[in-house]
């Protein structure tokens, strides 16, 4: 047989078989309800808030969220109400300028509520991990680190050094500690708690060993002059990171200095929200990591904007904990960032009766799963239900030729 003829007759063969033809896998649908849910052991700090929403569709699909409180949730649902599910920009977008006014971070927190609801509705619709949608993993795990030390039910008070080794041993890339052990509302002298902080501080790296990780959040308790004291007298402890050592109303002018002063790595950004907030400080390297976190920061989709500001820069994310299906939405979400990554995991040996089936965690670290959506499943009767939105929202935005939104 000579090649034309060869050819042929593959050609013929491919024929006989035809591919099966390819098509999207989305299906048509339409927002109809929201609805939101108490869950038994409500967080009433708002910053941490396990609020678990609902957002249905007409085409059998429900997605899963969480965070917010009932008003903030109710204003920002009704933007939903009538959307189509898939166009998550979009929705994300109206939910933010509707109300004329830019969100505060209470509402912003609702916001991001809802959004995780929507990819976990597209994830559910593809069959896929939400992980899978956003590029896929690039990490195997990603690293905690345990508040504290790791959770050892019954045992007797420990030491620092001890709660310190516990957790290494636990498997926890690191322990974290907080700046002195002293009660909500008591006396706090921040020139002279320096210098305990440094002995607590030297006593973490007994605990972990040389090999070990411990890092240390001063929750803005220092003033500038101290947090550099406190920063210089625990250079020689190597911590990992220190947490928030200034004011959040002075860290666009303090943490650029402070950066200049110390060789200890800095992170900021625990009581922020969006890109907005910090973006600044990490164009210039001003923090070696961030706080961001959901829902807080506006869900998963401004989520992965600060992920791709922070990889420009090589700058880590380290997200506070918030409530256990936002921490699943984390993994997926940070499973696809390249830069370093540890995440705050509180939930060891912790039962969620209404989430049976939710966090996915091991020996220290949060492993990624392949379940379709944020992988979360919900069991609704153990929670109240105290709101139902079926109504679209107040309208307030325009649209460009293109049919883009613009402000109202």
């Amino acid at each position: 047989m000579n090649r034309r003829k060869f050819l042929a007759s593959l050609a013929v063969a491919g024929a006989a078989v035809k591919a099966p033809k390819l098509h999207a896998a989305l299906p048509k649908a339409k927002i109809t309800k929201v609805r939101i849910y108490r869950p038994p052991d409500l967080n009433e700090n708002f910053a941490q808030s396990n609020m678990v929403v609902t957002v249905e569709t007409d085409a059998g699909i429900t997605g899963i969220g969480e965070g917010g409180k009932r008003d903030t949730l109710e204003q920002c649902a009704g933007t939903l109400i009538g959307k189509n599910p898939f166009r998550i920009e979009a929705i994300w977008q109206e939910m933010y300028i509707a109300w004329f006014y830019p969100p505060g971070r209470e509402k912003v927190h609702a916001l991001g509520a809802l959004d995780m609801a929507l990819w976990d509705i597209k994830g559910k619709a593809l069959g896929l991990p939400v992980h899978d949608i956003l590029g896929g993993a690039v990490r195997n795990h990603c690293e905690c680190y345990a508040t504290g030390g790791a959770r050892t039910s019954g045992a007797a008070p420990q030491s620092l050094r001890e709660r310190a080794q516990a957790t290494m041993e636990a498997g926890y890339r690191a322990f974290r500690m907080g700046a002195g052990d002293t009660p909500i509302g008591a006396t706090f002298n921040t020139h002279e708690r320096v210098r305990k902080v440094a002995a607590d501080c030297k006593e973490a790296r007994e605990g972990v060993g040389k090999d070990g990780d411990w890092c240390i959040d001063f929750h803005q308790r220092f003033d500038y002059a101290d947090a550099l004291r406190a920063c210089r007298l625990i250079e020689e402890y190597e911590p990992y990171f220190v947490e928030d050592p200034v004011r959040d109303e002075h860290a666009h002018q303090d943490l650029p200095k402070l950066r200049q002063m110390t060789s200890v790595p800095l992170t900021h950004g625990e009581e922020w929200g969006q890109r907005w907030d910090f973006n600044r400080l990490v164009e210039n390297h001003d923090v070696d990591y961030i706080r961001a976190t959901l829902p807080n920061v506006g869900g998963i989709t401004e989520m992965m904007k600060i992920a791709a500001i922070c990889e420009t820069h090589a700058v880590g994310i380290i997200p506070h904990f918030t409530g256990p299906i936002a921490t699943a939405a984390l993994v997926n979400c940070l499973s696809t960032f390249s830069g370093p990554v540890i995440m705050e995991y509180n939930y060891g040996g912790r039962e969620i009766p209404h989430l049976p089936q939710c966090l996915d965690f091991a020996k220290g670290k949060a492993l990624r799963n392949e379940r379709p959506g944020l992988g979360v499943t919900a069991d609704f009767s153990k929670m109240q239900l105290i709101g139902e939105i079926t109504q679209p929202g107040r309208a307030n935005v325009f649209y460009r030729p293109d049919g883009s939104l613009t402000h109202w």
